[in-house]
């Protein structure tokens, strides 16, 4: 799990350098780590889900479930120094930044032992030293603060790359192009990366956007993209590491489309009755991120056992996080009137 360092970090954008694109694949060693973290954000959401369900998470709850190996894919291609921004479905993100279990789970059942000392929720997280500038509960939003943050690293010419997250809802919104334009202009380095789980709160993408191919949607400006199997980690890993290369080499903005799908509804609060249990059941079965992980570490002859190992460490994490988040004490009042003014120095 690559670990963001604290904003600042100077690496001369002609010295920074990426990882060997990994042409034949990810090793045994990354990919074990990568079924590790894909496994714990699963784990996590789901355990979240049944705290929602229990009255112990207030407010929206947005679970990542599926889609776990566009983001564990991403952080494979980052260095120390570079940013991760996103919406409000960021419980994954958090974690694969290398923020706790224990601070995330706390923040989400208003505990002082979460990352917003329990009160900001899920939408309002955010960790500096690990490089995540939070999820955002406007929808598109966090694409112009994304285009932000890659402005700053151009403007201090530290090499760095900012990673902003949007569903295939918020490609809609005008802002994004908004976006496209001043990274194509400034050739900021960003790689904007579009989660298309193909369903919005409602209804499929297909009936809402008339462009079927996301990844052209720079073109306009010139912004190169690609679409990509956003259920495989290793596509992604493949797909992130020539997207970051490109801004990192200075070339200006990329775009990503991760062709994912999340199995459960756009909230807690959905039913997601606009698709067929058969059809979730299907991607389930057959393209599973964690599943086709697992079955190629087996055929490559890592013993079962070892995966064991793993999957009970990842049981234990998740079961500690949700200890703490119910027993981490709720915030004083006096935190009302804490955090809420930032004094110009």
């Amino acid at each position: 799990m690559v670990q963001g360092a604290e904003a600042g970090t100077t690496k001369r954008r002609g010295k920074a350098k990426s990882p060997p694109t990994g042409r034949d694949g990810l090793s045994r060693e990354q990919l074990l780590q990568a079924y590790r973290d894909m496994l714990l954000i699963r784990r996590f959401e789901e355990k979240a889900g049944q705290l929602y369900g229990m009255g112990l998470i207030g407010g929206f709850c947005h679970l990542y479930i599926g889609q776990e190996a566009v983001v564990v894919g991403m952080q494979m291609c980052l260095q120390p120094g570079d940013q991760v921004i996103t919406s409000y479905r960021d419980h994954g993100h958090m974690l694969a930044t290398g923020m706790e279990a224990r601070g995330v789970m706390a923040e989400l059942t208003g505990r002082s032992g979460g990352y917003s000392k329990g009160k900001g929720g899920s939408m309002h997280m955010f960790s500096r030293e690990k490089g995540f500038y939070g999820g955002h509960g406007i929808v598109g939003a966090q694409v112009s603060l994304g285009a932000g943050l890659a402005f700053a690293n151009m403007y201090r010419d530290n090499g760095n790359v900012c990673l902003t997250y949007y569903g295939d809802g918020a490609a809609n919104q005008g802002q994004v192009f908004e976006s496209y334009n001043l990274a194509a202009l400034f050739k900021l380095p960003v790689v904007f990366i579009i989660e298309n789980n193909k369903y919005g709160m409602g209804t499929s993408a297909d009936r809402a956007s008339a462009s079927k191919d996301r990844s052209k949607d720079g073109s306009p400006w010139g912004i190169p993209g690609e679409q990509v199997d956003g259920m495989d980690v290793e596509a992604v890993k493949a797909a992130g590491e020539r997207a970051v290369a490109h801004c990192r080499e200075g070339r200006g903005p990329y775009i990503l489309e991760m062709k994912t799908y999340r199995y459960r509804g756009h909230s807690m609060s959905d039913p997601a009755k606009y698709r067929t249990r058969e059809e979730v059941q299907k991607m389930r079965e057959q393209h599973d991120c964690i599943e086709t992980a697992r079955k190629k570490l087996l055929d490559g002859g890592l013993p079962e056992a070892e995966l064991k190992t793993i999957d009970d460490e990842v049981k234990r994490i998740v079961a500690d996080s949700a200890e703490f988040a119910q027993t981490s004490p709720e915030p004083d009042e006096s935190e009302l009137w804490t955090d809420v003014l930032l004094e110009a120095r």
